[in-house]
């Protein structure tokens, strides 16, 4: 082998070398984000545009909840994440099923929201999403609600993640408000030497069709989740253990439906009720049946 060749050949491997190695950090980085976590909630109204004289901004939101991120799926190039919330009594706590996010390395496929419970597939290139991981985020149900791309960042000791996506209401809006239909999301998820923060500017849209989106008020959200030991989630811990069988076989049916790849709309609601009442039950639903409780909310 000549010197030249040689030479080349080195500097190959040291690209994949240092390829292989930053995405090690980039997925020790997301399962940072796995474990018990106290977590502030806060959400304040910064800037308002309407030109309604009447215009009454959002309230300050601020809360505090405990939180168990269990570690659902640890594969090459995807990693699902599962939050369920405790409440109430510490001796007798309730679990709540809560988001699940889901990261996928080069993904190319995305269900992008655009209001009123429709979802627009594109396919991106590779050259768009190279090196990026998408955040796919899901509603209490499992259904869709947000995904955007973005590349991992380490520097200065310093590990964080950007993208800005659209976004249905959150629910502390969606119950008050319906002067708007889309967030569009500016998340930033920076992991700490405490544990992680979800660092959100939002921007509050009016869309309607045939026409230009109308910025109505803009947002800031800042979500600390600080690590506390794993023995304080032992409740939500134990109860996924028992109910992750039914919501492994709820991913799946979504995933037969995601892999349609076109659009999607979804009814509010199917027999008056939504779909998380369906399936946020203790009676047992065999998987035909989830299947087709999840199908009845897919729009022909």
């Amino acid at each position: 082998m000549n010197k030249i060749l040689f030479n080349c050949v080195v500097f190959l491997l040291a690209i994949s070398i240092n390829a292989q190695n930053k995405k090690t950090k980039d997925k020790n980085a997301i399962k940072e984000m796995c474990g018990c976590f106290e977590v502030t909630f806060n959400f304040a109204e910064t800037f308002n545009y309407s030109k309604d004289e009447n215009y009454k901004p959002s309230k300050t939101k601020m809360d505090r909840g405990l939180e168990w991120a269990t570690l659902v799926k640890d594969e090459n190039n995807k990693i699902v994440i599962q939050h369920l919330l405790q409440v109430g009594n510490p001796n007798d706590p309730m679990i709540i099923k809560h988001w699940r996010q889901d990261w996928e390395y080069e993904n190319k496929d995305f269900y992008m929201f655009n209001g009123d419970n429709n979802w627009t597939f594109i396919q991106k290139n590779n050259r768009d999403v190279k090196k990026q991981w998408t955040q796919k985020v899901y509603q209490v149900d499992d259904s869709p609600r947000y995904e955007g791309s973005g590349t991992w960042v380490h520097v200065d000791g310093k590990s964080y993640w950007e993208s800005e996506t659209t976004a249905p209401l959150p629910r502390r809006e969606y119950t008050k408000r319906s002067d708007y239909n889309i967030t569009l999301r500016g998340n930033r998820h920076e992991i700490t030497s405490y544990g992680w923060v979800h660092d959100q500017n939002n921007s509050k849209i009016i869309r309607e069709a045939g026409k230009k989106d109308v910025l109505l008020a803009k947002e800031k959200g800042y979500n600390t989740y600080n690590k506390v030991a794993d023995s304080k989630c032992k409740a939500a811990s134990d109860w996924w253990t028992t109910k992750n069988e039914k919501w492994q076989l709820v991913r799946n049916k979504w995933d037969t439906i995601f892999s349609r790849n076109k659009n999607l709309s979804l009814e509010a609601k199917v027999d008056n009720k939504p779909l998380y009442k369906h399936l946020f039950t203790d009676n047992n639903i065999e998987e035909e049946e989830l299947n087709q409780i999840i199908e009845s909310f897919v729009k022909k």
